[in-house]
């Protein structure tokens, strides 16, 4: 009988430790999940900023390599007809008995937007006139020439405008969305939202106008590089990232 009790004690100190062992592990493991809780928190705003700006320069690439097309489509037909819909350049220019690829399909599709469409931004001084400004401003008061004398016919009144207009420096929130059926010179994105990146001096999506107008004598490119005689940096700004939650 002795022997059975002290078996009995030993047993039930063993559960007892077993239990201890067990309840400090676990709060080990709550431990380290809250810490890793806590670092997810403190680099989410790094990370949300870098996937947004990220974003961000992809539709300025998409947008730059359309303004090339219509600047291609425009040359094509001699300065005489613009194209009317995403598809008119998707589809490319006649060349022998093939046609000639003027725009890659991802192109044609704005990351911006809920839709993917590109607001089509028709060649009148109310839409472009705004952005014209901007780029003059952004150039150190010099509004660049155009890359080829074929779209000086669209400038002469937008130029106008520019020199006479006193509210073209106000944001233009309220527009309408065009995306097909309708000749245009550039082309924007459907979102309203401020931006992480300064496109020409500029900080919301909706106001970046993708068109051949004002590039002067520099080609297209990623980078956006076109801004004539201006600082040289291209019309693309970056800020620093956010600082991590302390």
């Amino acid at each position: 009988m002795l022997t059975s009790g002290v078996m009995l004690t030993t047993t039930r100190m063993t559960i007892r430790t077993s239990h201890s062992e067990h309840g400090g592990t676990l709060l080990v493991v709550m431990g380290m999940m809250v810490i890793f809780a806590i670092a997810l928190l403190a680099v989410a705003p790094a990370v949300q900023y870098e996937v947004q700006r990220e974003k961000e320069l992809e539709a300025i690439r998409r947008g730059e390599e359309v303004a090339n097309a219509i600047r291609q489509y425009i040359v094509f037909y001699n300065g005489q007809k613009l194209p009317e819909s995403m598809d008119d350049l998707l589809e490319g220019l006649p060349q022998g008995t093939k046609k000639r690829q003027i725009l890659r399909p991802s192109a044609a599709v704005d990351p911006l937007s809920e839709d993917g469409k590109w607001r089509l931004i028709k060649p009148d001084p109310e839409t472009v006139a705004k952005f014209a400004k901007r780029v003059q401003d952004y150039n150190n008061g010099v509004l660049p020439s155009n890359p080829s004398r074929l779209l000086d016919r669209y400038t002469v009144i937008i130029v106008n405008s520019v020199n006479t207009e006193s509210a073209l420096d106000e944001d233009d929130e309220s527009f309408e969305v065009v995306t097909d059926n309708q000749p245009f010179i550039g082309v924007a994105s459907q979102s309203r939202s401020n931006s992480i990146l300064s496109y020409y001096g500029i900080e919301r999506h909706s106001n970046w106008v993708f068109t051949p107008l004002f590039r002067g004598n520099s080609s297209f490119g990623s980078s956006g590089s076109g801004t004539g005689s201006g600082s040289g940096n291209g019309p693309i700004r970056r800020p620093l990232p956010p600082r991590p939650i302390q």
